[in-house]
């Protein structure tokens, strides 16, 4: 992975003022170079509101482009926000990878780069490097809290949660679990992750930002209930941060842990799933979760996978059809 430089500056051209007060909606200009355009650019939208002094909130979505609560939730707020109900100041990009965003996939169609996987990045690398380089230099530095969503994409479905990480530092640690309370989604989890290099999340965190992501769902759709809890989760996040007036509105959360790679189970070969339990489901260990039916031929038995672990089924695979390798099932503990 190439590293950010910090004495290279950002070929990204910004459109807005981050220190102005009132509401800008503006780009972040990526210039791309390409047959159709050779003096091209991507046009990333974003939206800065900001009133006095106070704190700043980094709201991302579309980090992978097939999720799509976030990219909903962030357009629809930079829409209707209010300098008025504002103290400090948002930045807000619904789409952060906009060639993924446009093209509805998970990574970008330029470069194949996964934005979430290309962290810190670098002013001199590929246009997703490019990208994952102004983030981390210039965007969360000005941040104090930072709210990146995410959901299953076309691949996964998750029971719909906002997450924090156990970190070392356990002020910071708390401090990212009471927002992500504030967020007040339907679960809440302590979150272990199977891949953290290059992550957007990781890079937040080692600058000690308070940082909250979520799983709200997936199948590369978003439903009425997941939209709707994006928005008004974001709009709590907000509030608990202090920068926009009102209370926090209080939902119940159940509250999961991933304690271990235990939580995780990965497909050995290529077939056809059948779930034997739905999301939310309790799970004991060994119980059948679910079979991979051989698609060659007929007359031949499935494989069957069981839970390592007592919990609840957070996530699933999506697609009917399951290659070697891809994760079929995630588990939580209460």
């Amino acid at each position: 992975m190439l590293m950010s430089d910090p004495l290279t500056p950002s070929p990204i051209v910004v459109t807005v003022d981050f220190e102005a007060d009132g509401i800008q909606h503006g780009f972040l200009r990526l210039p791309y170079s390409r047959d159709d355009s050779a003096w091209g650019s991507v046009l990333i939208p974003m939206t800065v509101a900001k009133n006095g002094d106070g704190p700043t909130a980094l709201l991302t979505g579309g980090n992978h482009g097939d999720e799509y609560e976030g990219p909903i939730a962030l357009f629809d707020l930079a829409r209707r926000l209010s300098v008025d109900e504002l103290t400090g100041r948002v930045i807000i990009v619904p789409a952060l990878n906009y060639p993924a965003f446009r093209a509805g996939t998970r990574t970008s169609p330029i470069d194949k780069g996964n934005l979430n996987r290309s962290f810190p990045g670098a002013p001199y690398g590929n246009p997703t490097e490019k990208i994952a380089d102004y983030v981390t230099r210039h965007l969360l530095p000005l941040a104090d809290i930072v709210l990146d969503f995410h959901s299953g994409g076309r691949t996964l479905d998750f029971l719909p949660f906002a997450a924090a990480h156990i970190l070392p530092d356990k002020i910071q640690e708390a401090a990212c679990f009471a927002a992500v309370a504030a967020f007040g989604a339907p679960w809440s989890v302590k979150m272990l992750e199977i891949d953290a290099v290059g992550m957007l999340d990781t890079t937040a965190e080692a600058m000690g930002k308070v940082f909250v992501t979520t799983e709200l769902g997936g199948g590369g759709t978003a439903t009425a209930q997941t939209a709707a809890i994006a928005k008004r989760g974001t709009a709590n996040l907000l509030r608990h941060a202090g920068i926009l007036k009102g209370e926090v509105e209080r939902r119940d959360s159940r509250w999961l842990d991933m304690p271990s790679a235990d939580c995780f189970t990965f497909s050995e070969l290529d077939g056809m799933m059948e779930p034997l339990v739905d999301l939310g489901d309790t799970v004991v260990k060994g119980q059948p979760i679910g079979r991979a039916w051989p698609i060659d031929r007929t007359g031949s038995a499935p494989f069957e996978f069981t839970a390592k672990m007592d919990g609840i089924l957070a996530a699933r695979h999506f697609p009917g059809l399951v290659r070697a390798g891809d994760c079929i099932a995630v588990l939580g503990t209460i």
